[in-house]
């Protein structure tokens, strides 16, 4: 249940009280300016609302938050991803076979592709539906 306006209550009982001074010849008189008084307050909130809904949906866009609409929007970000990950495999795989042979090149390349599997996933559909959804722990 939505908490009542305490102006319009105010309203109601001023206009009540000018219809039982004033007689029934002003009832439509009186009516008409209290539906006014109503509309403004309802055209008043609206805007609030509507102002409040756009500021947040200009957040989101400027926080960056929305979803690529298709793959070739992100596939810079892929390909970059990509890149980096092959010239670290580099270092990395050297650093396994000198420390632990052919076990530790293994080891370090399931960890490569694992990364990029896990950074692929971002753009899978289910994956975006999942991480757009709100936490408990988020407003």
């Amino acid at each position: 249940m939505e908490a009542r306006d305490p102006e319009l209550e105010k309203e109601l009982a001023a206009t009540l009280h000018a219809r039982r001074e004033l007689g029934e010849d002003y009832d439509s008189a009186l009516v008409e300016s209290f539906l006014e008084k109503v509309e403004q307050r309802l055209d008043g909130s609206v805007d609030r609302r509507v102002r409040r809904q756009l500021a947040e949906q200009q957040m989101v866009v400027a926080r960056g938050a929305r979803s690529p609409q298709s793959g070739e929007a992100n596939f810079g970000e892929r390909f970059g991803f990509g890149i980096i990950s092959m010239i670290l495999a580099i270092p990395l795989s050297a650093i396994a076979v000198v420390n632990a042979d052919l076990e530790g090149l293994i080891v370090a390349w399931i960890g490569i592709v694992g990364v990029n599997a896990v950074h692929a996933a971002k753009g899978w559909p289910w994956m975006r539906r999942h991480r757009s959804e709100k936490s408990d722990w988020e407003d």
